[in-house]
């Protein structure tokens, strides 16, 4: 017999734009922003007898989302999430729990004729700031925040030997290396009791979001690294010392590989080792690494 063992359903790809005007200097402010939807609860009938009674249009969560971002702040993006997945649970009272996700496009102010302007802005790459806001009846908020899509390389201080060597082994032992990566890392907050309790803490999101950006980058730099594992870890052994509100760190690392190029077949061109200085860029298949540090 057939039974229905999981069920959520939402708006997705729900794509915002707001600006806030500044009266007394004439400055704006832009966020463009993706959000997502997801709400579970008492929905069953829904699916298993069509009792369309139990559901939320996804129309109008669109709405609802429009409607809040223009009632209330919209800055930082975890505490507009909090905001609307809060909405969901106490407006529906069949609806228990509302997952949103919001992914934060970058629009970055100009400078023109050596100065800020007040309303022109460009997108300076593909980075994203990233916010899930969990609302769960009876429990709180969860949210996890995070930077996506952050591309980053250096030429040099990257090695990669003493591992398995066995009969499938083909990979050189380096001791320097190209290491690029495009990182995407998050930190869970411990979890708020509502939408006050994470207003109270707006200014922390802003400054943990710019510290472990700042992290990730600096330690990405500067460590001599042994293997994307260790590099990966000192950088959440370092949020998780500057953020204490912070429970738990993650980073996901595709590893993005530059190989050499042999042209000695070109009139014993040297281009190999110590000589090396033309690389083929790699797409796939690539490295993947992941971890989760928690207190």
């Amino acid at each position: 017999m057939a039974k229905l063992s999981a069920a959520r359903y939402g708006k997705d790809n729900i794509r915002v734009y707001k600006v806030h005007r500044d009266e007394k200097t004439g400055a704006q402010d832009v966020v463009e922003m993706t959000v997502g939807v997801l709400l579970l609860g008492e929905i069953d009938t829904s699916y298993t007898e069509a009792d369309n009674s139990v559901v939320v249009a996804t129309d109008s969560m669109k709405n609802t989302v429009y409607v809040l971002a223009k009632l209330h702040p919209v800055t930082p993006p975890e505490l507009f999430g909090a905001i609307v997945s809060s909405h969901f649970v106490e407006k529906y009272k069949h609806i228990h729990s509302a997952q949103v996700k919001i992914v934060v496009h970058r629009w970055t102010r100009m400078t023109v004729d050596g100065k800020p302007h007040p309303h022109s802005f460009f997108r300076d790459g593909a980075e994203t700031r990233n916010v899930e806001a969990v609302a769960t009846e009876g429990t709180g908020i969860d949210i996890r925040s995070a930077v996506a899509g952050l591309l980053v390389l250096k030429s040099t201080g990257s090695a990669f030997h003493g591992f398995i060597r066995d009969e499938f082994t083909t990979l050189p032992e380096v001791s320097d290396r190209i290491l690029s990566t495009e990182v995407d890392a998050g930190w869970a907050w411990e979890t708020f009791g509502s939408v006050k309790d994470v207003e109270a803490a707006a200014t922390k999101f802003n400054e943990a979001f710019d510290g472990a950006r700042e992290i990730t980058m600096s330690t990405f730099a500067k460590d001599e690294s042994a293997s994307v594992q260790n590099t990966m870890y000192k950088m959440c052994e370092q949020i998780l010392a500057a953020v204490p509100m912070v429970k738990a760190v993650d980073y996901s690392l595709p590893n993005k590989h530059y190989f050499e190029i042999d042209m000695s077949w070109h009139k014993g061109l040297k281009n190999t080792g110590k000589d090396v200085e033309v690389y083929a860029p790699q797409s796939n298949p690539n490295g993947l690494i992941q971890c989760t540090v928690s207190r």
